[in-house]
């Protein structure tokens, strides 16, 4: 580089400098530096999704869903239950399309109730390989263990739910337990809609609410003085329904719910038990859930639960859903004694 002379140093120089300046060009708006189509695309791809860790603020895909659903804010909810007076246990087991739950309350005369234990087992009968003998054992220990909890033997009752009437297995469970010497009462998705709102809707809020059960086997819409719809239920992929077909069978089935009964929706079930688990404060029994749109689906079954959940929401427009941590329609059973 010594030989070379001062006009050779220059033009060598120049080729550097050109060499840098075309590369810069070529491969710094790549890089997002100086350029306006990448920072155009990164606006458009952030704007449906929300901060880590927080929800998005876009529903899930409709191919997936049937339809999106709104946000919304939800309204607060500020309600506690009347206490019994006094009052006596019983007890009720469920034979539901997923398994067998058992419940026992205190109710006083003027039917105030409050939930004293509540029992969520498993079973076989959803995959209809439940024998006898899995029957009458279990059934045996739920017996046992409201018999030690206190309740008397005769205020001891056996439910078996819409859902779980479809499953094949069933027929063979009822005889079961009829040769146990119980009486099995078995309830239609009408019935079992009214007794869900039985339970769930309180007196002060008759002339405003309705109530929303959002089963496995189905989904049951309820409202005084005598609304009782049912739908499909939160494992309807199973059935080779699709979301949409879904979404607007729901939808339709509720905007029926007359208009001066939309402000509250009182809503019980598995998919909304998860939904409000996510968001419970300490051991409170109203938990107000959030918008459908703002909930991210873990599972198949939560996915279709969210799908019938937005349904209902964007054919109200009810922006207040309130999870009941211990009212079911079983409970509605045992209150209509």
């Amino acid at each position: 580089m010594a030989r070379l002379t001062t006009f050779s140093r220059l033009l060598i120089t120049l080729a550097i400098v050109a060499g840098v300046f075309f590369a810069a060009k070529q491969f710094l708006p790549n890089l997002g530096i100086g350029g306006t189509d990448t920072a155009e695309k990164t606006e458009q791809t952030d704007a449906g999704a929300g901060a880590e860790g927080a929800p998005a603020t876009t529903a899930p895909s409709s191919s997936t869903w049937g339809k999106s659903g709104g946000s919304f804010t939800p309204a607060a909810f500020n309600y506690t239950a009347p206490a019994p007076s006094g009052g006596k246990l019983k007890g009720v087991v469920e034979l539901g399309a997923t398994g067998f739950n058992s419940f026992i309350i205190k109710v006083d005369n003027q039917k105030n109730w409050k939930l004293e234990k509540a029992e969520f087992g498993v079973s076989l009968v959803k995959e209809g390989l439940a024998t006898d003998e899995d029957v009458k054992a279990g059934l045996r220990r739920y017996i046992s263990d409201m018999v030690g909890f206190g309740v008397g033997a005769r205020d001891i009752h056996f439910v078996v739910s819409s859902g779980a009437q479809k499953e094949a297995i069933m027929p063979k469970i009822n005889a079961a337990l009829k040769s146990m010497g119980y009486v099995v009462n078995v309830v239609t998705p009408e019935q079992e809609a009214k007794l869900a709102l039985r339970s769930v809707l309180p007196d002060k809020f008759k002339s405003s609410a309705f109530v929303v059960d959002i089963g496995s086997g189905n989904t049951k819409i309820s409202w005084l003085p005598n609304g009782a719809l049912e739908a499909a239920g939160a494992k309807y992929y199973q059935n080779n329904m699709s979301a949409a077909t879904v979404y607007q069978d729901v939808k339709s089935k509720a905007a029926q719910v007359p208009s001066n009964l939309r402000n509250t929706c009182f809503i019980i079930g598995g998919v909304p038990y998860e939904l409000a688990k996510q968001i419970r404060n300490g051991k409170e029994r109203f938990t107000v859930l959030k918008a459908p749109a703002d909930y991210k689906a873990d599972g198949a079954k939560q996915e279709a639960g969210l799908n019938i959940y937005a349904a209902i929401a964007d054919a109200t427009g009810c922006k207040q859903f309130v999870f009941d941590w211990d009212a079911n329609f079983t409970i509605g059973f045992l209150l209509n004694l």
